[in-house]
């Protein structure tokens, strides 16, 4: 059974696919003030949420281990403090989920779609 070979890394075409660059255009692109942006629109977005989320799940737990009364308090019949937060973190993981995508699909995805096609066009 034959494989075929891996592109070779010089920046040629081949006729397995685009030519690739090679590790000078990468550290080349990687920078660049275009990739420096779209790094600065990724971390402004993920590290402010995460950071959020992190407290928001840990203020969950520590209230839970510390704060069981106010936990079971009932909020509607059966229903307490403790699963409304609980299900809140469900939600929360969601939102956060649909506005990465969001955000992704607004400011990363066009940047990171330029920096990808000006590489495989100068290699």
């Amino acid at each position: 059974m034959a494989t075929e070979a891996p592109p070779p890394r010089d920046g040629t075409e081949t006729a397995a696919g685009p030519a690739q660059p090679t590790t000078e255009e990468f550290v080349e692109v990687q920078r660049s003030a275009e990739f420096g942006e779209l790094r600065h629109t990724y971390r402004s977005f993920a590290f402010p949420l995460t950071l959020a989320f992190i407290a928001w799940y840990l203020l969950y737990v520590l209230l839970s281990n510390y704060a069981g009364g106010f936990m079971g308090t009932k909020v509607f019949g059966n229903v307490n403090v403790a699963l409304v937060m609980g299900l809140g973190q469900f939600a929360t993981t969601f939102l956060i989920a649909w506005l990465y995508s969001r955000h992704a699909a607004r400011r990363l995805d066009p940047r990171a779609e330029a920096i990808r096609t000006r590489m495989e066009g100068d290699a």
